[in-house]
């Protein structure tokens, strides 16, 4: 079956094996003045050794039958060091809300270390994910002291998505593993974030990242954001209140029968557009020498960029946030102790303004990546129409031609 009026060109198994994105419209094509100069991809793989992998899951059609479908979900995986180094890195999360679910936040707590892949899915699959995360570095992690709590991370795709099905399964995890490569990172309907909404539209997954100028060290920052959260009327792009000007096209469902509770939301009427939405993970790397209370601070400028977009840390929401660095660890001496090395933190100010300009960028382009997307029950979600954006950025006078 298929349905190409809403953009999906097929109801079937997709493992995408780390191939160069198709040709699509970033904010930059678009001429979205934004701050900052971004690295060669605009990627979080422009941090040198990033890896980062996907298996998207689209299969089904029409009236949900749990355990059936249809089923809109996947599995996203970023490699720190890429997928041949598997030495620990520091690392600091943070919960800006915490109705969402991120494992392995105490060991961060207490250790600062990132060994295993970060891995972002569904709310329903974290425990699934994070099992064959272990089962996959038994063989291949030899520390035993960091065994065993690897960082998974979820946000809820149950509206477009059969999530009580269980659809994730472990080899779906191995597949995004194997996946996983430096260079462009596909965007939008992919990977985890392939059922996901944000902020009134179809979400997913975005990435971008920033250069600091070599007097600030010549560093590089990346975010990789699963963008799942906010309300349609507090959506602004480059500071323009884009979801007041669009009000129309708004999720519905595209259904003849419906149960009391979603009649009021049949197309073209669709759902109240103060309807909060969430959540957010956001995923940032950077090869700047910081230790893990200082990736901590970094975590915490996520919440900025976010910000910027109109996002407000709704109740329902989980906005959880980790960041790492690449920078060399050493090994210790004879006598145990090893050395470190860490920016001085009268340094550190070009760092979080980078991570703040690539978490907001990063949630543009998995907006502007994303195609609408019908799902269970018939639910459309519409893509962010970017004809209309271009005109209302014009209007406002906020594009660059």
């Amino acid at each position: 079956m298929a349905d190409f009026h809403f953009g999906i060109a097929a109801y079937a198994l997709i493992a995408l094996a780390g191939a160069p994105a198709a040709a699509q419209e970033r904010a930059r094509d678009m001429g979205i003045p934004l701050e900052g100069s971004p690295g060669p991809l605009n990627a979080i793989t422009d941090v040198p050794g990033v890896a980062v992998g996907h298996t998207t899951l689209i299969r089904g059609s029409g009236p949900l039958r749990v355990g059936q479908g249809p089923v809109r979900t996947g599995v996203t995986a970023v490699f720190p060091r890429g997928t041949s180094d598997l030495t620990s890195v520091f690392a600091g999360w943070f919960s800006l809300n915490g109705n969402g679910e991120m494992t392995g936040t105490a060991w961060l707590d207490d250790y600062g270390l990132l060994l295993y892949p970060i891995t972002i899915t569904n709310t329903n699959s974290v425990g699934t994910v994070r099992d064959a995360v272990i089962e996959w570095g038994r063989t291949r992690i030899s520390d035993v002291f960091n065994c065993c709590l690897p960082v998974v991370a979820e946000t809820w795709d149950g509206e477009l998505s059969d999530i009580y099905g269980f659809h994730v399964r472990k080899e779906h995890v191995f597949q995004a593993f194997a996946a996983a490569r430096p260079g462009p990172v596909p965007e939008g309907n992919v990977g985890g974030g392939t059922g996901m909404s944000c902020l009134g539209f179809k979400g997913g997954i975005g990435t971008a990242s920033r250069r600091l100028s070599e007097r600030h060290g010549g560093y590089n920052v990346g975010a990789l954001v699963q963008c799942n959260f906010g309300q349609r009327r507090l959506l602004r792009i480059a500071g323009v209140p884009v979801g007041q000007e669009i009000t129309d096209l708004q999720p519905c469902y595209d259904a003849k029968r419906l149960d009391s509770a979603r009649a009021g939301q049949r197309c073209p009427r669709g759902y109240d557009p103060d309807r909060d939405q969430g959540s957010i993970i956001v995923v940032v790397g950077t090869d700047a020498p910081l230790l893990p209370h200082q990736l901590r601070r970094v975590a915490r400028r996520a919440a900025l960029g976010i910000g910027r977009m109109g996002g407000v840390a709704g109740a329902g929401s989980g906005d959880l946030f980790v960041a790492f660095s690449t920078a060399p660890t050493r090994a210790a001496d004879t006598s145990r102790v090893a050395e470190v090395r860490m920016l001085r933190d009268d340094r550190i100010d070009p760092v979080y303004e980078a991570t703040v300009q690539a978490t907001e960028e990063a949630i543009i382009n998995a907006i502007l990546a994303a195609r609408t997307m019908k799902g269970a029950d018939d639910l459309v979600v519409p893509a962010l129409p970017h004809d209309r954006l271009r005109g209302i950025l014009r209007k406002y006078g906020r594009v660059s031609e």
